[in-house]
């Protein structure tokens, strides 16, 4: 499976951009479409997720070895909401399984996060 499209639709923080409405419907231009060819420039991005993982070439928090103590996204993955546990779930899933096994999952979602 050629996945390298589908790896930069990866949110840093979990999220499946490819599956996100919001990105789907042309609302959003994604996490990290237009930073990685450099059309959207990171250091004015207001993510604090996107430019410390971005700016280490990681592809997503599952990536970095501090992922466990790291303030910022955890304190993002501990908001309230659905969707942060879920975020979460997926970094942890990628550590366990890496990224071809969750796009093999996230493919079938109908959203940005869905069932393993």
């Amino acid at each position: 499976m050629d996945s390298t499209d589908d790896i930069i639709k990866i949110g840093c923080c979990g999220a499946y951009c490819k599956k996100c409405k919001a990105y789907t419907q042309n609302f959003c231009k994604g996490c990290k479409i237009g930073y990685i060819s450099n059309e959207r420039d990171l250091s004015k991005a207001k993510c604090k997720i996107k430019v410390c993982c971005m700016s280490k070439n990681y592809v997503s928090c599952a990536d970095c070895a501090k992922y466990p103590s790291c303030e910022i996204i955890q304190t993002f993955h501990t908001h309230k909401g659905y969707k942060y546990s879920k975020y979460k779930q997926a970094i942890q899933f990628i550590i366990q399984n890496g990224y071809n096994s969750f796009l093999e999952i996230a493919n079938k979602w109908k959203m940005q996060y869905g069932k393993y």
